[in-house]
């Protein structure tokens, strides 16, 4: 075999810093260096490629370019970096390449996608595209002000979306495109008050019943819905329309495919050598070896790539979990403690202090958010003090306990009334984001609205109270696509939203449900000011568990002229029996508006309620001076609030 070519390239976008920093696991912009850079020498248009494979013999590039010939374009390595690197005259935008990588041992070249490719062939094809990523945005205005959208005093809504089931075009049945998708995922948004469209995964990944979370191309959007421009133009027309973008980021573990980063140079490049740290046994995946320092810049480099070039507003973080601990999902025996004995995952940990805050430092007005289902603590609490770094963690212990406790039938619900009560016994230790994802309406589990009991009058209404539930509590709010249509089957990633529902009376009930739920928490700040502080909430009575009534106040935030937001009743009939003259304690007289009532025969409810208001009495209970006595509809939330 030839021995590696020691002429250098006739440029290189590599400075003795960058491969510093990069060695050392500090550099945070490989994008800039690393992967396929069109360029024009002025002698001729061509490529500049860079890849990191330290273990390799040689390293070619093999393309479009030159008839796929696996040695005819040879890198160079540069000093003991790693990185090979190269300029391929004639290597323009749109062919598709791979790097022919000769591992040391001898064999056959390993041909290999491109780890920091900005486009990829449409799977099943696995070839990396050569691609100029730049873009006019437009959204200059929502950026300058973004930093307001996440924030914990804000309203924040949640529209979770997977593009491929989302809306299909054509009478072919096809899957709509980036740019197909923009106008109509905006105008649905906006319609029913949604503040952001969180993606599942939409980096590059060869199995498309993955949902995107075995990835192979970390920095290329999917091809299966267009170019890396026109998932741009996306983003950008939800931005210009004032709805913020979250995308899911999967870090956790990454795709075997042989074209993949996996055993990228013929060495467990970046993931672990040893199975029990390197491989995960449910999602038969590869763990990234976070303490490896090339492979935090690699992916602490991609977090900040799609936050910068893709005008992401936040990430979220998929699996925390199954980074945090070593023994995550592994039977006795096969996992490897850490050096001091314990099942904590040091490096993983560093990891993501290391992420959070240098995303934070870089782009202060975004927000990370874990997928974290245990009880870890300070999660989103600040590096400096000890926490990950996090802006938000999931509740899952909240979706868990309120689709159980909804999924009984009424008559039973007073013996398990703790299960709705106990999450504000630590509702304020993390900042939380409440979440009816797409977990709970996959692999048998059904719809929401199918996990409801009894017939479709009380499963409606059953659905209903869970939205105003989530609505009324303290916490961000997430809910995945179809749950606003109240679908009747459990989401497919072949299927499509059956839009058709929106004709019926009780699904076109629970969209306007819903859309009602969002523009009253976006507009009384007592709904989300104190979203994430234990002073925007209080119990009236967690105690009437024979009735199946919860009655809390929400309180906090100003009116946009400054004057204190009034507080809102939240009261909530889990059982199907109306409760006529219902009293319960009011901190403040006079008359209280029903703002929203989820028995109004707009919604699909039977249309009991207290005809828009109803006037306090100056009697004290639940240790307030005054009491209403309200019509409790069955099955059924009120919000109220006092009339200034």
């Amino acid at each position: 075999m030839n021995n590696p070519p020691k002429s250098p390239p006739p440029f290189s976008l590599l400075t003795g810093q960058d491969l510093h920093l990069f060695n050392e696991g500090t550099h945070y912009r490989l994008y800039r260096q690393l992967g396929a850079h069109p360029t024009d020498l002025g002698d001729g248009a061509g490529t500049y490629f860079a890849v990191w494979a330290p273990e390799a013999e040689r390293v070619c590039v093999a393309g479009d370019f030159n008839d796929w010939h696996a040695q005819r374009h040879p890198l160079s390595i540069r000093g003991v970096s790693g990185i090979w690197e190269g300029f391929v005259p004639g290597a323009v935008p749109g062919q598709s390449y791979k790097f022919a990588i000769f591992p040391r041992k001898g064999g056959p070249p390993l041909f290999k996608a491109d780890p920091l490719a900005f486009f990829s062939e449409e799977p099943p094809k696995s070839a990396s595209r050569i691609w100029d990523a730049a873009y006019e945005w437009r959204d200059a205005e929502w950026m300058r002000r973004r930093g307001h959208g996440l924030a914990l005093d804000a309203p924040v809504s949640i529209y979770e979306v997977h593009l491929g089931s989302w809306r299909k075009t054509g009478p072919d049945g096809r899957r709509a495109s980036y740019r197909e998708l923009a106008p109509l995922l905006r105008d649905h948004a906006l319609k029913n008050g949604f503040t952001h469209v969180e993606f599942l995964p939409v980096m590059e990944h060869p199995y498309y019943g993955s949902w995107g979370y075995q990835v192979t191309g970390y920095f290329a959007p999917t091809s299966r819905y267009g170019t890396p421009q026109d998932f741009m133009f996306l983003i950008d027309t939800l931005h210009q329309a004032g709805i913020g973008v979250i995308l899911d980021w999967p870090c956790s573990h990454f795709a075997t495919d042989g074209h993949g980063l996996g055993l990228f140079d013929g060495t467990h490049l970046y993931e672990h050598a040893d199975p029990r740290q390197g491989f995960h046994p449910d999602w038969k995946s590869f763990i990234f070896n976070y303490g490896r320092n090339e492979v935090r810049s690699f992916l602490i480099s991609n977090a900040i790539f799609w936050l910068d070039r893709y005008h992401a507003d936040g990430l979220r973080v998929d699996a925390v979990a199954s980074m945090l601990y070593l023994d995550y999902s592994r039977p006795e025996g096969a996992w490897i403690p850490n050096r001091h004995g314990g099942r904590e995952n040091l490096e993983a940990i560093d990891f993501l202090r290391r992420l959070n805050a240098e995303v934070y430092r870089g782009f202060p007005g975004v927000q990370t958010i874990a997928e974290e289902s245990t009880a870890w603590p300070m999660v989103s609490r600040p590096v400096s003090s000890g926490g990950l770094g996090f802006g938000y963690k999931w509740d899952m212990g909240w979706m868990h306990d309120t689709l159980k406790y909804l999924a009984k039938e009424p008559v039973h619900r007073k013996h398990h009334h703790d299960e709705m009560t106990f999450r504000l016994l630590y509702a304020f230790q993390e900042n939380f984001v409440l979440p009816l994802s797409h977990d709970e309406v996959v692999h048998g589990k059904g719809s929401l609205l199918s996990k409801m009991p009894g017939d479709d009058w009380r499963k409606f209404a059953n659905l209903r109270l869970l939205f105003g539930w989530l609505y009324g509590q303290p916490g961000k709010k997430l809910l995945f696509m179809g749950g606003e249509l109240g679908v009747r089957n459990e989401w497919s990633h072949e299927g499509v939203i059956d839009w058709s529902l929106l004709h019926d009376a009780p699904h076109a009930g629970i969209e306007r449900w819903v859309r009602d739920l969002n523009r009253l928490y976006r507009t009384e700040p007592s709904l989300h000011g104190l979203d994430a502080r234990p002073g925007g909430f209080e119990w009236i009575d967690c105690a009437d568990r024979d009735h199946s009534v919860l009655s809390f106040l929400r309180l906090g935030g100003d009116l946009p002229d400054g004057r204190p937001s009034p507080p809102v009743i939240a009261v909530f009939n889990f059982t199907p029996i109306p409760r006529m003259g219902y009293r319960l304690g009011a901190p403040q007289g006079g008359r209280w508006r029903e703002l929203l009532n989820s028995d109004a025969a707009i919604y699909g409810g039977s249309g009991l309620g207290n005809m828009g208001e109803v006037q306090s009495r100056n009697e004290s209970l639940h240790g307030r001076p005054h009491c209403l006595a309200l019509a409790l509809p069955p099955l059924a939330c009120l919000f109220l609030k006092p009339i200034l």
